[in-house]
C-alpha cells in the first residue's frame, strides 16, 4: 500500500508542473497513462473500470467528480481536479489534488483552499476508536462555517487490493456515530467541496458529476492508514514527504 500510494502521488507530481492553459484534459489522460504503464510498470486502475473509458478523472471547474478527460480545453482561471489511481503489485494507491490554471477568482482560490483544509481537518482525526461520525463531522462542520457545501452523494471507501469497498467514509456525519476505526484499516478521505447548494447530478456519460447550480467545486483526497498512535498518509507527494 505504501508503494501503491507513493506512486500515485508520483504521477502528480509529474503531472502538475506541465499542466497549462491550452492543453486538453485528453493530453493530461496520455501523459499519465504512458507514465504509469511505461515508467512504473503500474496499472491505471480507472481504465475500464465498470466502463470507464480513461485512465485518470479530470474535473473541471463546476464538475464534481469522475470527469472525463478529452477534447475540454483547459482556460486561465480554470481550476481541475486530477485523480489518480495506480496498482501496483495488487495493491491500489487512490489520490487526487487541484490545480489552478493561470489566475483563477479569490472565489476559486478560497474555495481550493477551504477543501484542502477540509480533507486535512478529517484526517487529523483518524486514529484507533475515532468513528467515521466525527471524521465526518469534522470535515462539515469546517465546510458549513466556510460558507460552502459539502456533496452527499459521493464519499470516500476503504482500499486495499480492492479499488472501493468498505467502510463508506462519509464526509459529514455526527459525532459518536458510525464504525470504530481500527490499527491497520487503509482508505481514503476526499471530500467534494461546493461553491453553492451541495446538490449535483449525474451527466448522461454515466460519469460526470457537476453540480446542479454551476458552482464551482473542488476535491482533495488521500489514501490513509489507522495506526495505533494515529494516522499516516500514504499518498503524500515528495515536497511533503521531505518535510514529514
Amino acid at each position: 500500500m505504501r508503494l501503491a500510494g507513493q506512486l500515485a502521488a508520483d504521477v502528480l507530481d509529474m503531472i502538475g508542473p506541465l499542466i497549462r492553459a491550452g492543453m486538453t484534459t485528453g493530453e493530461i489522460d496520455r501523459i499519465c497513462h504512458d507514465y504509469i504503464v511505461g515508467v512504473q510498470k503500474a496499472i491505471p486502475a480507472p481504465l475500464n473500470y465498470k466502463g470507464f473509458p480513461k485512465s485518470i478523472c479530470t474535473s473541471v471547474n463546476h464538475v464534481v467528480c469522475h470527469g472525463i478527460p478529452g477534447d475540454k480545453v483547459l482556460r486561465a482561471g480554470d481550476i481541475l481536479n486530477v485523480d489518480v489511481t495506480v496498482i501496483k503489485d495488487g495493491f491500489h494507491g487512490d489520490t487526487s489534488r487541484m490545480f489552478l490554471i493561470g489566475d483563477p477568482s479569490i472565489q476559486a482560490r478560497r474555495l481550493c483552499e477551504a477543501g484542502f483544509e477540509a480533507m486535512w481537518r478529517g484526517i487529523r482525526t483518524i486514529r484507533p476508536g475515532t468513528r467515521l461520525g466525527d471524521l465526518g463531522h469534522s470535515i462539515q462542520g469546517f465546510v458549513e462555517g466556510q460558507g460552502y457545501s459539502v456533496v452527499r452523494e459521493y464519499c470516500g471507501h476503504g482500499i486495499g487490493r480492492v479499488f472501493h469497498e468498505d467502510p463508506q467514509v462519509l464526509h459529514y456525519g455526527e459525532p459518536g456515530t458510525g464504525m470504530a476505526l481500527e490499527a491497520g484499516m487503509t482508505f481514503t478521505v476526499e471530500p467534494m467541496v461546493n461553491a453553492g447548494r451541495r446538490n449535483v447530478k449525474l451527466l448522461g456519460d454515466g460519469w460526470t458529476v457537476v453540480t446542479k447550480d454551476h458552482s464551482l467545486s473542488a476535491q482533495w483526497e488521500h489514501t490513509v492508514l489507522v495506526k495505533p498512535d494515529g494516522f499516516e498518509v500514504l499518498t503524500l507527494g515528495a515536497a511533503d514527504r521531505a518535510a514529514a
